[in-house]
């Protein structure tokens, strides 16, 4: 009987310095990869019958994941958090951190090689349990064997509780308290560019997947810090609608037990608003860092 691979019941594993971490995600696990195909015409002057286009597939595009995790008060998963804000220390500010992720099914696992976080969005609605998403690429997929496959690194131990946390969200902007909040948001973009592995000499000897050229490495170009603060327009606000600041501060915290939890203290920022009308007027804070800071896990504390 056929043994299938069933998302509900695979296991996600963080590598990265050595160390192993289970993370506790949410539904919605993905990854995949794509090889890249190259047509070409094989009809000829001289034959003019052939109709149907020939084929050459020698590379892979880079590796695609995604997966969302719950902020704990345990803070088990503080290691995704530092992977998407932290530089490689050997580098200084030209490169994130890469790490490996391995997904284990009942039947397969499988690994993807040198991942990195393109983006992570904090969700701090109001009232809701407050989550990080993440979504990144990786050099290489590849299944590398059953579900009793060795996994590598030290098993880091975890908690044995795992409690959701529920956003009871402060913010300042200019130094001034932002009362009605609906919801925020706040997002860290980091755009990679691979460098591809292509050369005529390894193009002419692929035959399979297992020979085929992988993106070799990445680099890092600019980073965007940014999102939304929704308010509802009352008349204590609304003599500030349609306005904008192209240099202050904004301070977003989410507060558990009475103590500050997640903590994002952007110096230097700029925002506009713009205004929406629905059953309940509002109006959004649309922000972005313009500063430069030398250490992103700094600013954005957990």
């Amino acid at each position: 009987m056929a043994a299938y691979n069933f998302l509900k019941e695979s296991k996600v594993h963080l590598v990265y310095g050595g160390n192993r971490y289970l993370l506790v995600t949410a539904p919605g696990v993905s990854f995949s990869q794509t090889f890249a195909e190259d047509a070409y015409e094989v009809k000829t002057l001289h034959d003019q019958t052939k109709m149907f286009q020939g084929t050459s597939i020698t590379k892979a595009n880079p590796a695609d994941f995604s997966f969302t995790i719950y902020l704990t008060k345990e803070k088990d998963e503080t290691i995704v958090k530092s992977l998407l804000t932290d530089y490689d220390a050997t580098e200084g500010q030209t490169r994130i951190n890469s790490f490996d992720l391995y997904i284990v099914s009942s039947e397969s696992t499988f690994k993807l090689n040198e991942c990195v976080i393109t983006t992570g969005d904090f969700n701090l609605s109001k009232g809701s349990a407050t989550t990080l998403a993440v979504s990144g690429q990786a050099q290489q997929l590849q299944r590398v064997g059953n579900a009793s496959y060795s996994l590598p690194g030290s098993l880091v131990s975890a908690s044995s509780t795992r409690t959701p946390t529920l956003s009871l969200i402060d913010v300042e902007v200019s130094g001034s308290d932002v009362s009605n909040i609906v919801s925020a948001t706040l997002s860290v973009q980091n755009e990679i560019a691979w460098t591809p592995f292509e050369t005529l000499q390894s193009s002419l000897s692929v035959t399979n997947a297992t020979n085929a050229m992988y993106p070799s490495s990445f680099t890092l170009g600019r980073r965007v810090v940014s999102g939304s603060i929704i308010q509802y327009i009352t008349n204590n606000n609304s003599s500030t609608v349609q306005t904008f600041n192209a240099d202050t501060t904004v301070r977003l915290k989410t507060v558990v037990d009475g103590s500050t939890f997640l903590d994002a203290n952007l110096a230097n920022c700029m925002f506009t608003k713009r205004s929406e009308t629905a059953d309940v007027f509002t109006q959004a804070f649309d922000y972005r860092l313009i500063g430069n800071p030398a250490n992103l896990s700094t600013v954005i504390t957990y």
